[in-house]
């Protein structure tokens, strides 16, 4: 098979769409009998995920490995940013917590020449044995203040020697501008780099932009490969909060099973709930005040990356209280990881992992205690739900020890034969295990008491529904990027 040249797709900004295409190339250069391998050298990120050996990357590197048909590696996203507070994130380097710091620390000189070449040991691994390596950037590649410290964006595609595509999202507007000043504010180096334009995110009827097309590549000097709708019927997984911004925030539904998430201020992998959101016998909505809890059948407690300081606003909010409301009516209440730490009789941090404050009550529904740690815990589990025959899958991320205060049963079977997780009856229970709810058997438990006439959810295969949105992704960009140009431009 040819060898290529590594393709990184570069942002006008933030949210412009660069992981759906980057993820969608994977899937097309893996139809078209290539070997290729997503990588971003820093993400920041509070959707994770966990490879296969126990280690931490961030959600859209793992999701774009997917569609390449590979399992995920480090190797793919060696440095991740987890936001743990107001300007500080949790440093992950090669699946690893390396350490804490603010955004003034991080963006120093001082130790980038260690995190740089970090990502170039990535970059040199994956590339001896992937072809192509589909790069993506982070934000926008026009921030001149950050340049010197650039290690993710057109610093990354100098060193790995990248054909870069500018992605422009045309649906915020000013399309034109974003698209030439991104490439005109680089050094001339750089901007010999960038070979194409994708415009992306483009509602109406596409033949009217035909000539803004032509003028686009008059202005900027660079061909435009394609012009990509805005995608809302094909599903791939979101990477970040920003996505939230657009998530359902009311329970009203006629006839459908209510779901409240707790919105936190940290919440993480709230991927967890993907399946449920499009299920159409289901309302799923992420909950900001205590009188949406009311409103719901299921109340989830979600996954955080700081569990205290989300304890703590809950209770200062009033959602605690109507979370345990619900939980005392005979609501079903659940929680995931964080939540499932909150929803014990208490919380400690003795060495100040989170932050200052070292103690605080639970909401005392489950008969557990935790304690936070600078440990932390990642890795991929194969799991029997409430003791069944299937074999299910999940993973685990997160730091702190739970342990029984009181009677409970576990909620899961892990495959080296322990149990997970605490239940008390029949409708509350939590579990550490993210992606529990991709699984149709615990769907269908849950949704079971709210089902008219004991009707079965219409939850289906999740792996396989993924499959086919890859194939879709695909299918749409081949629809709308010249692919033969891409070829050509990676083929020199």
């Amino acid at each position: 098979m040819e060898k290529l040249s590594s393709v990184m797709f570069v942002g006008t900004g933030s949210d412009v769409g660069k992981s759906m295409i980057a993820t969608g190339l994977c899937r097309i250069f893996r139809q078209d009998g290539y070997a290729p391998a997503p990588f971003k050298a820093q993400n920041m990120a509070l959707n994770s995920y966990a490879t296969p050996d126990g280690k931490e990357i961030g959600r859209a590197q793992a999701v774009q490995a997917e569609a390449a048909g590979l399992e995920c590696t480090t190797d793919m996203n060696p440095i991740l940013l987890k936001p743990s507070g107001e300007l500080r994130s949790q440093v992950i380097v090669n699946g690893r917590p390396y350490g804490n710091t603010d955004a003034k620390t991080y963006f120093s000189t001082d130790g980038k020449d260690f995190l740089r070449d970090v990502a170039h040991l990535a970059y040199d691994r994956l590339s001896q044995q992937y072809n192509p390596i589909v790069m993506e950037g982070a934000g926008s590649i026009s921030e001149l203040n950050l340049r010197k410290r650039d290690i993710v964006n057109m610093s990354m595609a100098a060193y790995a020697d990248a054909k870069v595509i500018l992605v422009a999202d045309i649906d915020r507007g000013g399309v034109f501008a974003s698209a030439y000043g991104s490439i005109m504010l680089q050094s001339e180096e750089d901007r010999r780099r960038i070979k194409g334009i994708i415009i992306n995110k483009f509602r109406g009827d596409m033949s009217l932009f035909k000539s803004g097309r032509r003028l686009m590549e008059e202005i900027c000097g660079v061909p435009v490969i394609g012009v990509v709708p805005y995608m809302d019927d094909v599903y791939i997984e979101e990477e970040d909060s920003v996505a939230l911004k657009i998530k359902n925030k009311t329970g009203n539904g006629e006839g459908k099973v209510r779901i409240a998430v707790v919105l936190l201020k940290h919440i993480s992998n709230y991927t967890d709930f993907d399946m449920l959101e499009r299920m159409p016998d289901v309302r799923l909505y992420y909950a900001v005040n205590p009188e949406d809890i009311s409103e719901a059948d299921i109340v989830i407690i979600p996954g955080t990356k700081s569990t205290i300081d989300d304890l703590y606003h809950i209770r200062k909010s009033g959602m605690a209280q109507a979370v345990v409301k619900a939980y005392e009516e005979g609501k079903t209440v659940i929680g995931i990881c964080g939540g499932y730490q909150m929803m014990g009789v208490e919380v400690s941090d003795p060495h100040n992992v989170e932050g200052d404050i070292r103690f605080l009550p639970g909401l005392g529904i489950l008969p557990v205690k935790t304690e936070i740690t600078s440990d932390k815990t990642t890795r991929q589990i194969n799991f029997r739900f409430m003791n069944g025959d299937c074999i299910n899958k999940g993973y685990e991320i997160h730091a702190g020890t739970t342990l029984p205060v009181g009677e409970c049963h576990a909620v899961n079977i892990l495959e080296d034969g322990s149990a997970e997780g605490c239940m008390v009856g029949e409708r509350c229970f939590g579990t550490y295990l993210h992606g529990i709810l991709d699984n149709k058997e615990v769907i269908d438990y849950l949704l079971r008491p709210y089902m008219k006439d004991s009707a079965e959810s219409e939850a289906e295969d999740y792996r396989e529904f993924k499959e086919r949105q890859y194939d879709l992704l695909a299918d749409r960009i081949r629809e709308y990027v010249d692919i033969p140009q891409l070829y050509d431009i990676i083929s020199r």
